[in-house]
């Protein structure tokens, strides 16, 4: 089952099945009563509920999509998981996973602008695969972590790499406001599981490809290792981690600047697709402080 967000133009949300693989012919079937895709999965028998949706009917390709999860009660986000990733960066193997969180108003659409902030001109992408929380749970093991897991989505953790690298901690560098697109859509772990490759690519340039059974820590282990020390939630979000060909690893390196376009490919889940634009917000705040 394939489940969106849809962004209607009053401003709110509506949560959506897509009858196909997500191509824009697809039939979009509005589920009712649901605002988002997490607000869904709260729901016990959510399953249920949107294979028997039948309410108002769309195209895809004619539809905005929100992002997945826009107010996930818990981001958590994996540093060094995939093998050659850990190899460009000049890092051994780790016993456990290196983990940072986000915050929600990191989060942004499959489709929306990224503003590229004046403060730090070294934006840089991290394609990643996205394990979406299906179901509650605490101090799981391996073995019953696949039963709390909903399905899969695709996510750009953009990164302001000066910030990022001011201090030994990542935080600052990856949680600037609507720097995080997530989508098009959740796809269910029945459906698709880790193995298909993931592809990025600025202004249509290959820079990252790697098949995403490269995980050094699985969805799996990480919901275990995770949920050892918090209780995860339906919609809560678990980014697993970048491939190698991150700008930064690059000699030179090298990042987004505006009116560069990065997409982020996952076979089967979808395409994130994202034109780098000035923080008009920046200069607002700019002007404001002048007058």
């Amino acid at each position: 089952m394939r489940l969106v967000t849809l962004r209607e133009t009053d401003g709110t949300t509506r949560t959506a099945r897509v009858d196909g693989a997500g191509e824009p012919d697809d039939a979009v079937v509005v589920i009712d009563g649901a605002a988002d895709v997490g607000a869904l999965l709260a729901d016990g028998g959510w399953r249920e509920r949107a294979a028997a949706a039948d309410g108002r009917g769309l195209r895809l390709g004619d539809v905005e999509l929100a992002t997945l999860v826009p107010r996930p009660g818990k981001v958590v986000c994996v540093g060094l998981n995939y093998r050659a990733h850990i190899l460009e960066m000049g890092r051994d193997l780790p016993e456990h996973p290196t983990l940072f969180a986000k915050f929600a108003s990191t989060l942004t659409g499959p489709r929306d602008d990224l503003p590229a902030p004046p403060e730090d001109e070294a934006l840089d992408w991290e394609g990643e695969l996205v394990v979406v929380i299906g179901q509650r749970c605490r101090r799981v093991s391996e073995a019953e972590a696949g039963g709390a897991i909903a399905g899969y989505t695709v996510a750009n953790d953009v990164s302001m790499r000066t910030w990022q690298f001011r201090t030994k901690e990542w935080l600052q560098g990856k949680v600037w406001d609507s720097s995080t697109p997530v989508g098009p859509a959740l796809v269910t772990a029945d459906e698709w599981q880790p193995g298909p490759q993931l592809t990025t690519t600025v202004n249509g340039q290959a820079m990252q490809s790697s098949t995403t059974g490269d995980l050094l820590f699985g969805p799996e282990a990480l919901v275990s290792y995770v949920s050892t020390m918090v209780a995860l939630e339906p919609g809560d979000l678990l980014l697993t981690g970048t491939p190698g060909g991150v700008g930064r690893a690059r000699n030179p390196a090298v990042y987004l600047g505006v009116g560069d376009v990065v997409e982020v490919s996952i076979e089967g889940l979808g395409t994130l697709r994202n034109r780098v634009v000035a923080d008009e917000a920046a200069g607002a705040a700019g002007a404001a402080a002048g007058a």
